[in-house]
Formats: C-alpha cells, sequence, structure tokens
C-alpha cells in the first residue's frame, strides 16, 4: 500500500509536526526512564518468614517510648510519562522522625494511650535529585510546609497474642497534619512487640485534594495518579 503525499504546503507542515511530536514523545520516554529507573523501594512490613520471639516474662512495657534508631517515614507515588505509566512508584523517605508515646498496662494487657510523631518532610529524599526539588515546591511543597504530624487520637489496645513476638494488626485512629490541612483518619497499622522495642509499620492511601494539594505535573509531561500514600516504619526505645 502506498503512503498518500500531503498535496499542500499546510499539509506537510502538519505531517511534519506531528512527526515532530511523536519524535519528542519517544525522546522524552527515553529520557524519563533513564532519569527514573524502573528500581524502587519495597513498602513497608513487619511480615516475615523469621519465627516470633515471645517477649521475656516479666518484661514490662508501661511507661514512655521515643523515636529509636531505623525508624522512617516517606511518600510513595505512580508516575506517569503523558499517558503512558511509569515502571515504577517513586519513593521519597526521610529518618528525620522525632516524637513519642505513652504506653500503659494492665494484667497483660498492653495499650498506647498517647502517641504523638513529626516528621520533616524538607528532608524527604529519593533516587532522584530533581523530584526532590521539585516536591519542594509542587505537590507536598514541603519548603512551605515542612513538617508532617500525627496525634493519636483513640487509645490503641493490642491483642494477648502480641506477647508471643507476632506481628499483629490493629485500627488506628489519629490527626493527620500534611500540607497545613488535618485531617482525622484511621488505618490499619503492623505493630510487634519485643524485650526492647514496640515497632509499628503503616501506610495512608489518599486522593491528593484530602489535604489541599494538586497533585503534582512537570510541565504537563510527567504527572502523577490521583492518589499519593504516606508510609511510617517506627522502632520505639524506652524512653
Amino acid at each position: 500500500m502506498r503512503l498518500r503525499r500531503p498535496k499542500s504546503k499546510g499539509g506537510v507542515l502538519l505531517a511534519i509536526g506531528g512527526s515532530l511530536v511523536v519524535v519528542a514523545i519517544l525522546a522524552g520516554a527515553v529520557v524519563y526512564f533513564v532519569l527514573f529507573p524502573s528500581s524502587s523501594p519495597k513498602p513497608f512490613s513487619l511480615t516475615s518468614t523469621t519465627a516470633a520471639v515471645p517477649v521475656s516474662p516479666g518484661t514490662r512495657f508501661a511507661g514512655s517510648w521515643t523515636i529509636g534508631s531505623g525508624s522512617a517515614a516517606g511518600y510513595r507515588v505512580r508516575e506517569k510519562l503523558g499517558f503512558l505509566p511509569a515502571p515504577s512508584d517513586a519513593v521519597g523517605r526521610t529518618s528525620q522522625i522525632t516524637g513519642a508515646a505513652t504506653v500503659t498496662e494492665s494484667k497483660g494487657v498492653v495499650k498506647v494511650s498517647r502517641a504523638t510523631f513529626v516528621v520533616a518532610v524538607n528532608t524527604l529524599k529519593s533516587n532522584e535529585a530533581m523530584r526532590d526539588q521539585h516536591i519542594q515546591t509542587i505537590g507536598l511543597q514541603s519548603a512551605t510546609y515542612p513538617k508532617a504530624t500525627f496525634t493519636l487520637s483513640t487509645p490503641v489496645t493490642l491483642p494477648a497474642s502480641s506477647a508471643s513476638g507476632a506481628v499483629v494488626r490493629v485500627p488506628v485512629t489519629g490527626v493527620f497534619n500534611i500540607h497545613g490541612t488535618a485531617r482525622r483518619l484511621t488505618l490499619p497499622v503492623q505493630m510487634r512487640l519485643t524485650d526492647s522495642a514496640i515497632e509499628a509499620v503503616g501506610s495512608l492511601t489518599f486522593p491528593w485534594g484530602e489535604f489541599n494539594m494538586t497533585a503534582p505535573s512537570v510541565g504537563g509531561f510527567v504527572n502523577v495518579t490521583s492518589t499519593a500514600t504516606m508510609e511510617f516504619d517506627l522502632h520505639l526505645r524506652r524512653a
């Protein structure tokens, strides 16, 4: 089959313009997938094949607990190139977290009665410096809103099985303040007790508008999907 040649000068220009657009998209795709590689950190999780280690008899958890080493928090979003999905999530994380929790214990029942945590979101780092610069001014706008906070509003009671060292899943309700906007939300959290630590892992997926944010777009070329995920991995140590 023979291709038709444009009969007018305008047709020729349109054909050339269309070809240039295709070339630009293909070139952009190559650049994008080089700048934003397909590998990204896996979501935080306490689930493992390692056998649970029971809490030693006589261990007490009542008292104050603070953020310990190994704690991290961050974001996870799916990026898109034009109408093409990126091969993986964009992930940014930080270990700059402060805060404390108060734990009570009665007849073997462990309860987190109070907790407040603050994440310095202006220190979030991904695998791309360009991305880290952009979130300072668009989307999260961390240059304007440098901190995100969580305050527990309903005590969390751990099931009796937590004494076995197994991972337990509990609903946690509290007030998230992200991008200068506060929302009271409930999310599922994985928790585990050891002799020296209380570990908590969870994530919250929400529409950008939930916290008065606009989904980031770089030049209308690199975009993200309509939801974002906040995730955390907290290791609490005795104060």
